[in-house]
């Protein structure tokens, strides 16, 4: 097994590998449906957990427009407001229901896609664009809040009666604790936004 120290430089690494998708990368010109899964198991497939994990399949994004994540294709073709909103949806997916996620799509499919009867004059992918500057300097904050988790996880077990190996697991099981506690706050700060939104005005019903 590696040791702590190995996995966190092995995790440092991870973070630093991670990629996101830009509005260059994205055609201009609309795609069928194969076009899009391609395009998606091309440009996301470092975010897979598993080589044989498909990104997205014609099936998920069925069940996107039936859930009403995705505003249906023109023409069997997507534009980039989809291509947008599915990159999206990839990332939500992972932690929220669709319920929520449509909660919180809702106003910007009425009032930014392409489509959207309201527009505001701000389009997707200027919101993405804001959006992934966020996380780009999200990503820095990240690794100094794993980085001071770790250290106070191997803070921990020094004084009690076991081998080194166990002592060492012990302390990484702490880590791991610490971490799974942060994401399952957030995962609950999310879904009390959600809920509030329900509560203060009704999501947007599917015309």
């Amino acid at each position: 097994m590696k040791s702590n120290a190995e996995q966190l430089s092995g995790l440092m690494e991870f973070l630093n590998s991670q990629t996101h998708v830009t509005p260059e990368e994205i055609p201009n010109i609309d795609l069928y449906m194969d076009q899009v899964t391609t395009f998606m198991e091309e440009h996301l497939k470092d975010s897979k957990r598993y080589e044989e994990d498909k990104v997205l399949t014609k099936t998920m994004i069925n069940n996107y427009a039936k859930n009403n994540l995705l505003p249906p294709p023109v023409k069997k073709k997507y534009s980039r407001d989809h291509m947008l909103m599915l990159i999206f949806i990839y990332y939500f997916k992972s932690l929220l229901s669709f319920h929520d996620i449509e909660t919180f799509f809702g106003p910007i499919t009425s009032r930014h896609f392409s489509s959207g009867s309201q527009s505001s004059g701000l389009s997707l992918e200027d919101i993405y664009r804001e959006v992934s500057s966020l996380e780009e300097r999200e990503m820095e904050h990240l690794k100094a809040d794993v980085s001071a988790k770790f250290s106070r996880a191997m803070d921990t077990f020094k004084d009690v009666s076991v081998d080194e190996e166990d002592k060492e697991y012990l302390q990484l099981f702490a880590f791991i604790c610490e971490l799974s506690f942060d994401v399952y706050l957030k995962m609950r700060l999310i879904e009390k936004i959600a809920d509030q939104l329900r509560e203060d005005e009704p999501p947007l019903k599917k015309k």
